[in-house]
């Protein structure tokens, strides 16, 4: 069974959001004018921010949609259980929405879409010796 370890939120005010959280008690280290946010909790959840502008960098599928910003993350041991799962979820009828691919961050990731809609990225273990910058536009799904 896959962990869960992370959730994303797209937002379209990075200063509003992250002073919201806040004032909900977050420890945020940003002043809110970045694209991406992460958050760590001390049970080893995430939660990252990201800017609607920057979404296209990590989830090429992403359609615009507002309210339905959260992309739920699921941690797998392997690079390679990454494309199985998206294989098996797509062989099966479900929606793939980023193609599985060696992401900028060191991670092999995907997005697959649960029956509502709702995104769900898939992510290996990250590998250092695999990180690069700037990162490029995964392929369009």
């Amino acid at each position: 069974m896959p962990a869960f370890n992370q959730v994303n939120v797209i937002v379209k005010d990075m200063k509003a959001t992250v002073d919201f959280y806040r004032r909900l008690g977050l420890e945020i280290g940003s002043d809110g004018t970045e694209v991406h946010v992460e958050v760590k909790f001390p049970n080893g959840m995430t939660v990252e921010f990201d800017t609607v502008g920057s979404v296209h960098v990590w989830d090429s599928g992403w359609n615009g949609a507002m309210g339905s910003g959260v992309v739920i993350g699921l941690a797998f041991e392997s690079r390679d259980a990454i494309d199985a799962v998206y294989r098996d979820v797509t062989a099966a009828g479900g929606k793939g929405r980023q193609p599985p691919f060696d992401a900028f961050w060191g991670g092999r990731y995907a997005v697959v879409e649960d029956p509502d809609g709702n995104g769900v990225g898939l992510m290996s273990p990250i590998d250092a010796e695999r990180k690069y910058w700037p990162p490029k536009p995964p392929p369009k799904a």
